[in-house]
């Protein structure tokens, strides 16, 4: 291991994240590489001594970690354009991919630094309390790893890649789909003339109670009634968008099924 400066590839909203985080600790953050320069040079403008790196040749760089931060489908390919230094260790950050994805790259020091949490550049999150998923192909590696994610969260885990799978796939259920639901809800009240304001209270106390109780007590609601009548009546309402209403009817249609089979 060379040092423990860090240089990461991609400059997206996990990148805009974790790099600053990195950069308030012992590792600093010395290089961005992003196919968007001026992506690379806004996230360098967040950091304390980084430079935008034009190329994946990092093989003169003073850093010792490599971040791949990017979207699932070009991991590969930057492990086998990446050019990096002598016992550099080369990392991933994706929930979906396994860490052989990395396998094309020329280090045999990978593996996977995976924060559970959702990123958005406009909001602000505490790493303290995101679970860190860490993946080692080698001890050595995983020692680096260990002590890289212990350095930013309390929540350090060593998951394989199967179960990270899985967690990611949950994650998605959990996260992505209950955000799109409150899109689906906010674009029906917005038609009304209302605002999604005013589910606020409502939301919350979903969110709160299932976390609570669990989200298999917390249900509620005419599906979990098994009230078909009610189901019937919003289908109706719905019947002008084909593609809400097949939505509406298939997770109802679940949550009958679920509790009332």
């Amino acid at each position: 291991m060379r040092s423990f400066n860090v240089s990461f590839i991609g400059a997206g909203n996990l990148a805009w994240h974790l790099a600053p985080a990195l950069d308030n600790t012992d590792y600093g953050v010395r290089e961005v590489y992003s196919r968007d320069a001026l992506h690379a040079a806004d996230l360098v403008g967040r950091l304390y001594q980084a430079d935008v790196k034009s190329t994946l040749d990092f093989s003169d760089s003073p850093s010792g970690i490599f971040i791949i931060a990017v979207s699932d489908d070009v991991i590969s390919e930057i492990a086998r354009e990446i050019i990096l230094p002598q016992d550099a260790i080369l990392l991933h950050t994706s929930g979906s991919q396994p860490m052989s994805v990395l396998g094309f790259s020329g280090t045999p020091n990978i593996g996977v630094f995976y924060p559970l949490q959702t990123f958005s550049k406009g909001k602000k999150v505490d790493f303290s309390d995101v679970p860190l998923l860490i993946e080692s192909e080698n001890n050595v590696t995983e020692s680096v790893v260990l002590q890289l994610a212990k350095a930013i969260s309390k929540k350090v885990l060593k998951v394989s890649s199967a179960d990270r799978r899985v967690l990611h796939i949950a994650a998605v259920f959990a996260s992505n789909f209950t955000t799109h639901m409150l899109t689906i809800a906010g674009d029906l009240l917005d038609k009304q003339g209302m605002s999604l304001e005013i589910l606020k209270p409502l939301i919350s106390e979903t969110i709160n109670k299932a976390l609570a109780i669990g989200p298999g007590l917390a249900q509620t609601g005419p599906a979990r009634r098994g009230d078909l009548e009610i189901l019937d009546h919003h289908m109706e309402f719905l019947q002008d968008d084909e593609t809400v209403a097949e939505i509406y009817k298939v997770i109802s249609q679940h949550i009958v099924d679920k509790y009332q089979g």
